[in-house]
């Protein structure tokens, strides 16, 4: 596979952001798409726009923190093309706001739904279609899944869940075909920010970042294409996440400071 053209992708987290990005692009590329999001009216807009780049297009409306939407999802993709080639996990949503002032512990739970389990529930429910494609899996997860990050406890964790779960399934499907992709990045230009819940548990309604400093939705999306078909292992996204790696095994007090700056700096 050297292109996504006439290939079956199923795209969580569709709707906006860097999921509407990898929508676009994937559309423009020939691919057959699998649609998810929660909001019907924003994905149905997004289905249009990808049928009029030449796509055939399935909007699914689904929320993957339910473990029988997950199951529907795969069902309808399987009914409507016979086939899943890619399984592109980029549902997610956020948290900003310290443990102390955090208002509602369920928070911490929903977070892990819909980052983590929802990723895992699709995961199992789709195996045998990807086995049988020699299919891609491949988890949008993020810096801070690698690395702990102040304000972002909850989110951080689901992450960090969500690598470990990816890590051990690329073991278990070694000499399947299926190759599992996990891409971390920085801090990206998206509506995660504005969406992202406060301590009182409400979306923060405004980004708290300084957004002209970070990526753009555009330019991750063409980073996890390309980990995609390149079937690539882990990637990170910006220098001072790969330097953070290394420094994590022989300076991790310095690791933590430097996380700390970032919030601060909001970039």
């Amino acid at each position: 596979m050297d292109s996504f053209k006439g290939k079956v992708v199923v795209l969580t987290g569709a709707s906006e952001g860097i999921g509407r990005a990898l929508a676009l692009k994937l559309a423009g590329r020939g691919a057959c798409l699998v649609l998810v999001a929660r909001n019907a009216e924003r994905l149905a807009t997004l289905t249009d726009e990808c049928t009029a780049l030449g796509a055939t297009a399935l909007g699914v409306r689904t929320d993957v923190s339910r473990r029988e939407d997950c199951s529907a999802l795969i069902d309808a993709a399987l009914a409507r093309f016979g086939a899943i080639d890619v399984l592109l996990h980029n549902a997610g949503s956020s948290m900003w706001s310290r443990l102390d002032e955090l208002q509602d512990p369920g928070l911490l739970e929903r977070l892990m739904r819909t980052n983590y389990l929802g990723a895992a529930w699709l995961t199992w429910q789709a195996l045998p279609a990807l086995k049988a494609s020699r299919g891609r899996i491949v988890a949008v997860a993020s810096l801070t899944g690698l690395a702990g990050v102040p304000t972002r406890t909850g989110y951080s964790a689901s992450k960090h869940a969500m690598i470990g779960f990816f890590d051990s399934l690329r073991i278990e499907l070694a000499g399947s075909g299926v190759s599992v992709s996990i891409v971390a990045p920085d801090f990206v230009r998206s509506e995660i920010h504005r969406r992202a819940i406060g301590p009182d548990g409400r979306p923060l309604g405004t980004s708290p970042m300084r957004e002209a400093k970070i990526m753009t939705a555009d330019e991750c999306a063409a980073v996890i294409l390309n980990a995609a078909l390149r079937r690539r292992r882990l990637v990170i996204t910006s220098l001072r996440g790969r330097v953070m790696r290394w420094l994590q095994l022989i300076a991790p007090s310095l690791v933590d400071r430097l996380a700390a700056r970032a919030i601060r700096r909001r970039s």
